[in-house]
């Protein structure tokens, strides 16, 4: 029996080592040229060798970690072509949507070409003019298909009028303009941003941190040094180590811009040039930077199992984005708070507007978060004029379930232990030790662990049920009450929102139980009059609702598709919430407690 299972272990080794010696062997290197950047374009070359294979098969993949959509990177690539060691054209073919087989007929190296066009502005996708380049790496490098774990390295050519470099890729000793990727998962989780962008560095929490400034505004550089360096302190607390050594923070400044996406050691943000003179631009953009740098524990490490080791061919599911995305909504907005930029007071204010949004929203009384979650492929990126009444953001609905499980959890230990226990503990368990993403079952029971009691009604009702949240039993946890401003009102309600095209005035959403929605209002209808009042504005509905009563009867004309009908509607109650916190007077040492170590 011993000798067997010394024998199976050696054969296990034997393999293994020949799989690392493999890997050794084979050289994957990429060069990235501009020869028409003003066309947007970037040209790609990539070096194998050592393979000595019949064929190889290069994959592009179909989608950027941490923006869950298909987006088929494929369709921007153009002009496949490959060269053997001697430099004899070798044949190239297409064999699904974003696979390309060359007949290497074991060359000992092959040279792949192909140009990449880059037009599309977004944090996740490339984007290549005349001022500068930014390649989000999914859609510019192609990997060989069974070798994602192969070491890489990306040499950068800028165009002759750029100078500068910005990626969290190691820069390859010795060599000029050349970084090194371990793997292709890594190469993928390090965007490169490339021209003359303004970048200034400052220190927190032990890491060297780089902010490259693209496009110019109005930001104040020594400011964001001290400010970005808080939310970084304050976040390194809660998990209690910084994992980088060095962080980038990629920033586009457009006229209007926004958005972000998370990546291992980098984070690439898009902001208004000049929204950062404002105190609403600027915090609004330092709750981005919490935001996509909290990810570099949440998701990036600490992540649902689905999320890594990734398969970029197709969708990879997980019903934990609400935790994932949710969750760090929650906390963006709560290291703000933590570091100075918002009170207590201001904190529960935008936390008001955020329950109300979801409470408001018709679809949370249709999709549970977990679905909507697991959803993320065809709905939170593919939004239609239905989306509100048949989904949730579990952005949003996560960052209410991040503020229910902190009270809770508050409240079970009595103010001793929150919701950072538990994102520390399933850090240290399923990062660090246990080297691996958690199920759903995993990140509840650690929850319920540090809670100390069940969270079967969270559960239940919120994450995979769709209640209304008994919101008043969460705020006298820390001494609080909501008060609905809305209640008790008899507010007459059309439910409907209007756009302006072309000088008319359309239908652009009906909200689910509205009048609008009975009596068959449509989206795309031209408003044409209320009451035989001309609509000539989209504020006119709102005006002319607003002198009616609950139970009154409307008429209605519209053009649908060309047709003119008038359609009559009875006008219902307002059904939205809106939400405050007011402190209870006389709310006990425990409450006082539960709120002090909240907030």
């Amino acid at each position: 029996m011993r000798a067997r299972l010394f024998l199976k272990l050696f054969f296990l080794l034997f393999s293994m080592t020949q799989s690392v010696i493999a890997i050794a062997q084979n050289k994957i290197a990429f060069d990235v040229s501009f020869s028409e950047p003003q066309a947007h374009y970037a040209d790609i070359k990539m070096e194998i060798s050592g393979l000595k294979r019949d064929f190889v098969d290069i994959k592009m993949p179909v989608w950027a970690p941490g923006s869950y959509l298909v987006r088929e990177f494929s369709k921007n690539v153009e002009n496949v072509a490959a060269v053997n060691q001697s430099g004899d054209q070798v044949s190239v073919k297409k064999i699904n949507k974003n696979t390309w087989r060359i007949n290497s007929a074991k060359s000992e190296k092959i040279t792949v070409s192909y140009k990449i066009y880059a037009f599309e502005i977004s944090v996740r996708t490339s984007f290549v003019d005349a001022a500068h380049a930014f390649l989000s790496p999914t859609g510019v490098f192609m990997y060989v298909d069974g070798l994602i774990k192969n070491p890489v390295t990306v040499t950068i050519k800028p165009y002759s009028t750029w100078s500068k470099i910005s990626t969290g890729m190691e820069p390859q000793l010795g060599l000029a303009n050349t970084f090194y990727a371990p793997d292709f998962d890594i190469l993928y989780d390090s965007p490169i941003e490339i021209g003359n962008q303004d970048i200034f560095e400052f220190d927190a929490a032990g890491v060297k941190h780089e902010v490259a400034m693209y496009g110019g505004g109005n930001y104040d550089k020594e400011r964001l040094k001290i400010d970005m360096a808080k939310i970084a302190e304050e976040e390194t607390k809660i998990f209690g180590e910084n994992p980088n050594k060095r962080y980038v923070f990629i920033i586009h400044n457009f006229t209007a811009g926004g958005g972000g996406i998370e990546h291992l050691n980098s984070t690439v943000l898009g902001a208004s040039r000049f929204a950062y003179g404002s105190e609403a631009g600027y915090k609004g953009f330092l709750g981005l930077v919490a935001h996509e740098y909290f990810h570099l524990w949440n998701v990036k490490r600490l992540r649902p199992k689905a999320l890594g080791p990734f398969d970029y061919d197709q969708e990879n599911y997980t019903t934990n984005l609400w935790i994932a995305e949710g969750f760090t909504s929650y906390f963006d907005n709560m290291v703000l708070q933590r570091a100075g930029f918002n009170s207590p007071d201001q904190y529960l204010a935008n936390m008001a507007n955020t329950i109300s949004a979801v409470e408001n929203q018709p679809g949370g009384r249709v999709l549970p978060v977990s679905e909507a979650s697991f959803d993320a492929w065809i709905r939170y990126y593919r939004p239609n004029e239905n989306s509100g009444n048949s989904g949730i953001s579990y952005y949003d609905k996560g960052e209410v379930l991040g503020m229910l499980f902190d009270l809770e959890i508050l409240n079970a230990t009595k103010g001793e232990k929150g919701l950072d226990d538990v994102m520390k503990a399933m850090y240290d368990e399923y990062y660090k030790k246990l080297k691996r993403g958690y199920t759903d079952e995993e990140f509840r029971a650690m929850a319920e662990k540090i809670a100390g009691k069940s969270l079967d009604k969270i559960y239940n009702e919120y994450v995979n049920g769709t209640q209304l949240i008994d919101l008043n039993t969460y705020a006298s946890y820390a001494g609080l009450r909501a008060i609905n401003d809305n209640a008790g009102k008899s507010e007459p309600y059309f439910g409907i929102a209007a756009i302006a095209r072309e000088g008319k005035i359309f239908v652009s959403n009906v909200s689910r139980g509205s009048a609008a929605w009975k009596f068959g209002l449509n989206t795309n209808d031209e408003l044409i009059a209320i009451n035989n009042q001309r609509i000539s504005s989209v504020n006119d509905p709102a005006s002319i609702i607003s002198t009616k009563k609950v139970g009154d009867k409307i008429n209605v004309t519209v053009a649908r598709d060309g047709i003119l009908q008038t359609l009559e509607l009875t006008l219902g109650a307002n059904p939205n919430v809106k939400y405050r916190f007011e402190a209870l007077r006389n709310a006990s040492a425990e409450q006082l407690a539960v709120r002090k170590n909240w907030l």
